[in-house]
């Protein structure tokens, strides 16, 4: 019986350790229940919204829809990791200005703090620690109570300083409150020495 016990304890350590650890943190903010009415009846779904980091600068939020709680999850974080944005964080891992955002009725502002940490509550909280930053303060100035809606709105907030298509910004780029300014390169003067020759041999022709 003790033999039993101690390979039934190695298998189990064993599968532990063979575990590959996820490629993303994950966070469920919101499950609901879905009851659509049919002529055959009532069918019910389950709706979940989650985010997912790798608490690197990547973040991203999904939403997942099916009759069982767990695909609709393994589709909420396959929806999470298309939607996955990088963020252009300074060397402390925080925002480099001012953030506000916008969705619905929900309103967010996120601020800079340094030293302070992490202040911050509900969904602003979770998403901003999944993506990894640092000595931010993040507040809810509207009265919604909707999290997905409060989800999304600090989604679009970070959305000001995501690096697109994983392009680097220039060092030369004005990070505003709500865009991202590039300076446009000056273009060198045409030389107009064609266009005067040209016009000069038309009017020689009608003489």
């Amino acid at each position: 019986m003790e033999k039993n016990k101690e390979k039934k304890n190695s298998n189990r350590r064993s599968s532990s350790f063979g575990r590959s650890k996820p490629e993303f943190d994950q966070k469920i903010i919101n499950i609901r229940r879905v009851t659509r009415v049919v002529a055959g009846g009532r069918r019910f779904s389950f709706s979940v919204a989650l985010v997912a980091g790798d608490k690197k600068g990547s973040v991203g939020l999904g939403l997942g829809k099916a009759g069982d709680t767990a695909l609709a999850i393994n589709k909420a974080v396959r929806n999470a990791k298309k939607n996955m944005i990088k963020l252009n964080l300074t060397k402390t891992m925080s925002i480099p200005c001012d953030l506000s955002a916008k969705f619905s009725s929900s309103y967010v502002k996120l601020l800079p703090n340094k030293g302070r940490g992490l202040v911050a509550g509900s969904v602003v909280r979770d998403i901003v620690k999944l993506s990894g930053m640092k000595d931010i303060t993040g507040k809810i100035l509207s009265n919604s109570k909707n999290k997905l809606n409060n989800a999304k709105a600090v989604m679009k907030a970070l959305s000001f300083i995501a690096l697109k298509y994983t392009k680097p910004i220039p060092e030369n780029a004005i990070i505003a409150s709500k865009e991202i300014i590039i300076p446009e390169v000056e273009k060198p003067a045409r030389n107009d020495s064609r266009s005067d020759s040209g016009r000069r041999s038309d009017v020689g022709g009608e003489e």
